[in-house]
């Protein structure tokens, strides 16, 4: 374990494609110290203290982490020849010409305004650096897959889109006009997505670097070792429990695994986990990090942009399932625990109680901070800015005070973390504008329209296909902008419209919700706000066109439902596309874990898709359940129920409940769990949760009799 006060090496979706990274010893490493100090002030002035234009600020939050990107990530591989000082030096180069461009092109923009969006040759020049330098950039952080896919998108609109045929044909168009949109459109270089980036994510991965500056890390192992390590499988609840607080201030599934599953993965070993069992559940949980409030990653605030929900109605609604997500791998450490005879931890990890007085303050403060100027209504940049002096000032009162020293190492820290990702987000919205300009989404969702029919679940599985396969070349922020971007329209639409026919079948329509329906089925007037069968109901609204098709939503809707149906469509997709993390054949946050703990990376992988069917289970509570939008009774029923549904379903899995299981009782429990999983009444489920009380008594029965005569013998 590192020694408390230093900086832990953590860093969001950092590393998480095997990117080679310059040593920073030496001259370039006080460089890029001083650099990342000077970026992470600047990124704090113009976040806390000032009003800037967002193209201006987005100009300088990518000119500074390009530059960054190109002293850290060298453009070829070192050899520690001669040859890397060469390489030094057209990276230095190469980054300070593409952060000239940047803030070159930016001051152009009245000037091109008044030649009627007519590019100077320099002007043409700084806009192809600065295309190249995001091209680049991403190619040397994540891989090939985006810079082909930035490369793709524009050539589309520039050239071959207007050789497809069918319904992807693009007319396209001139050089120019792609390029000035490219940089100063909406969704562009410096667009949306790059504001998302200099504020929000920035904000919060400067404050999670505080916190682990100010020895959050250990804090954190400490703490799950006193709360679950003398339970059944404590070792790996205590990795369940590290990695949902580590998950708190990270926002990473592999830079969770790294930090924590160095410590978590050899006790569980030692307990008498088998190997590929610990790496699948540290891999697991690590996932779940990127899931739990109050920072969930980038793609929580991309989310947010999209959907216009407030951030802090986002966290709000996501506690409940991230519990159940980190309930369902908690369950498999357990029933692991009892088929494997794991031995409880060893004597000497200090109480819950006095972990926290020896230095949860600098963790639990700031975090209360966060949360209380959250939901009191502040923004979550100046909530971000509060609670980064809530840590320095909380540091002051334990042994591990934070001066100026510390400060400027959490500063540098929180800069160096977030270079991937500053590049990345920039860069994708290349792409995301050219689906914008193009089309290309509707056209998208228009089409899984079509394949899934009226099927909802049709789509979700054509959705959670479509993110494993992005994931395997996107990190899971990308997938989700570019899975979003693409799908989510025909998702929410598919959820709004379940509830619409639902409305239609009890009668519960309006006046003007029946003015559109006679439009379209003039002979069933005399049926329309009376009961009548769910296929009926879908009969008629069959009949809708997709241009009536919205304003019958609106009519039959209220505006709470329909925000909650566009949340729970971005909440699945956003769900989905972190299985890229744990499923093979490509599985980064699994293979990390084997890594440490020294197992085969893809049976390893396979493994942790096991304990990590959450991430498939919770996303249909989101499409089929008011487990978002419902009352905290409706709420707190489905979690109840879903909580000993998972638990169900993770025995049927795992092959144990409290005896080892026939097929039959397997079979049986995985259908007990769809009982108490689907969207049923409530007192079915209270069936299905009699029903599984009656197969536990069964199984410890079965389990005491085995033991007995294991003594015996």
């Amino acid at each position: 374990m590192q020694p408390a006060g230093s900086p832990t090496p953590i860093a969001p979706e950092k590393d998480e494609h095997d990117a080679p990274v310059r040593s920073e010893h030496g001259l370039i490493g006080k460089i890029l110290f001083v650099l990342g100090i000077g970026i992470a002030l600047m990124h704090i002035y113009f976040n806390i203290l000032t009003v800037m234009p967002s193209l201006w600020q987005n100009a300088l939050h990518f000119a500074g982490f390009g530059l960054m990107c190109a002293l850290l990530f060298p453009s070829l591989r070192q050899t520690g020849g001669a040859r890397d000082t060469v390489v030094l030096a057209v990276d230095v180069a190469f980054g300070l010409l593409v952060a000239f461009a940047a803030v070159f092109l930016i001051a152009q923009e009245d000037a091109i305004y008044a030649r009627g969006v007519h590019l100077t040759p320099i002007e043409w020049a700084a806009g192809i650096v600065l295309i190249l330098g995001a091209i680049e950039f991403t190619r040397r952080t994540t891989g090939w897959i985006i810079p082909v896919l930035i490369v793709l998108a524009l050539t589309y609109v520039g050239w071959w889109g207007e050789h497809v045929s069918g319904v992807f044909r693009f007319a396209g168009l001139s050089a120019e006009t792609i390029l000035f949109r490219s940089i100063f459109g909406d969704d562009g270089l410096f667009g949306n997505i790059a504001l998302i980036s200099s504020t929000f994510v920035f904000m919060f991965i400067l404050f999670g670097a505080f916190l682990l500056r100010s020895g959050a890390g250990d804090f954190v192992i400490d703490l799950a070792r006193s709360v679950a390590g003398k339970t059944t499988g404590g070792p790996g609840l205590v990795a369940v429990f590290a990695s949902a607080l580590t998950g708190t201030i990270s926002g990473s599934a592999v830079a969770n695994t790294a930090s924590t599953g160095v410590i978590t993965i050899p006790l569980m070993k030692r307990a008498g986990f088998p190997p590929k069992f610990a790496a699948a559940v540290e891999a697991a949980a690590s996932t779940g990090g990127q899931l739990m409030p109050p920072i969930m990653g980038a793609g929580a605030f991309v989310m947010a942009s999209y959907t216009q929900i407030p951030y802090t109605t986002i966290i709000g609604v996501s506690v409940i399932p991230a519990i159940l997500y980190f309930a369902s791998v908690a369950f498999f450490v357990r029933l692991e625990a009892k088929r494997s005879g794991v031995k409880q931890m060893e004597d000497g990890a200090p109480s819950a109680l006095e972990v926290i007085k020896r230095g949860g303050l600098p963790f639990l403060l700031p975090v209360a901070v966060l949360i209380g100027l959250l939901v009191v209504g502040f923004t979550p940049t100046y909530a971000a800015g509060i609670s980064i002096l809530a840590v320095v000032v909380s540091s002051w009162l334990t042994p591990n005070k934070m001066g100026p020293k510390a400060i400027l190492e959490a500063l540098a820290l929180g800069a160096r973390n977030m270079v991937m990702t500053g590049v990345l987000l920039c860069a994708i919205g290349l792409v995301v504008n050219v689906i914008a300009t193009a089309g290309v989404g509707n056209t998208f969702s228009l089409m899984i329209t079509e394949w899934a029919g009226s099927s909802l679940i049709i789509a979700i599985v054509l959705i959670a296909l479509a993110s494993l396969v992005l994931g395997m070349g996107l990190p899971v922020t990308a997938s989700y902008i570019v899975l979003g971007t693409l799908s989510a329209p025909a998702l929410y639409n598919l959820i709004a419209d379940a509830q619409v026919v639902d409305a239609i079948a009890r009668g519960a329509l309006s006046d003007e919700a029946k003015a559109v329906l006679m439009l379209v089925a003039p002979d069933q007037i005399a049926a329309l706000g009376s009961a009548m069968s769910m296929e009926a109901a879908n009969a008629i609204f069959a009949m809708v066109p997709i241009d009536l098709a919205d304003a019958l939503r609106t009519s039959v809707l209220d505006p709470a439902t329909l925000t909650f149906a566009l949340l729970s469509a971005h909440m699945i997709i956003f769900w989905l596309s972190q299985d890229s993390n744990v499923t093979p054949p490509v599985c980064l946050t699994a293979f990390t874990a084997a890594a440490i703990a020294k197992t085969p990376p893809m049976a390893t992988g396979l493994e942790s898709w096991k304990v990590a069917k959450g991430l498939y289970v919770v996303p249909l509570l989101f499409a089929y359940t008011p487990l978002l939008g419902g009352d905290w009774i409706e709420i707190t029923e489905l979690g109840f129920f879903a909580l000993i549904g998972l638990y169900a379903f993770s025995a049927g899995l795992q092959g144990y409940l409290e005896h080892r299981l026939s097929p039959l009782m397997r079979l049986v429990l995985i259908a007990n769990a769809i009982l108490l999983l689907w969207p049923l009444p409530m007192w079915v489920h209270g069936l299905g949760a009699s029903l599984f009380v009656a197969l536990f008594v069964f199984s410890r029965r079965l389990g005491k009799r085995e033991a007995a005569g294991v003594a015996a013998a």
